[in-house]
């Protein structure tokens, strides 16, 4: 499967700056590697960005890492304006990846987020864990 669109949920972009050697970092720079596009909205990325700030999270990452992280993602992203109203997920929050991902003809969308797991596939976009992923793509794509 190559994929050059995705989104991936914040809770694995939290994950892979504050886990600089786990799974979630190794995919994004497997796609950084690749070119990939990450697919963002206004909603996502701030969603995001706020909760970085989370003073939970001072322990783990400066604020200059947290910066250099945001700027770097922005250079790997695209923002979408979702044209589509998605309220299919358990939870209601979650219903804004599906909606990126839907209006920006997403490839796939990376979590760890059960709600959103379950929903697999969502409108033919295959929603994988990073793990899944990374074994999907395989070391030659």
């Amino acid at each position: 499967m190559k994929v050059d669109r995705l989104v991936v949920d914040s809770n694995v972009l939290i994950s892979a700056l504050l886990i600089p050697d786990g799974t979630p970092r190794q995919v994004l720079d497997r796609l950084a590697a690749k070119a990939a596009t990450l697919l963002f909205s206004d909603e996502t990325f701030t969603e995001l960005a706020v909760r970085l700030v989370k003073p939970k999270f001072d322990s783990y990452r400066t604020t200059e890492q947290m910066n250099s992280f945001l700027d770097w993602l922005s250079q790997l992203g695209e923002w979408v304006e979702p044209v589509h109203d998605v309220a299919v997920c358990r939870d209601p929050d979650d219903n804004k990846f599906l909606a990126v991902a839907l209006s920006g003809d997403a490839g796939c969308l990376i979590t760890g987020d059960t709600d959103l797991l379950e929903l697999d596939p969502f409108e033919g976009i295959p929603i994988l864990t990073p793990a899944a992923f990374l074994r999907d793509q395989g070391p030659g794509e």
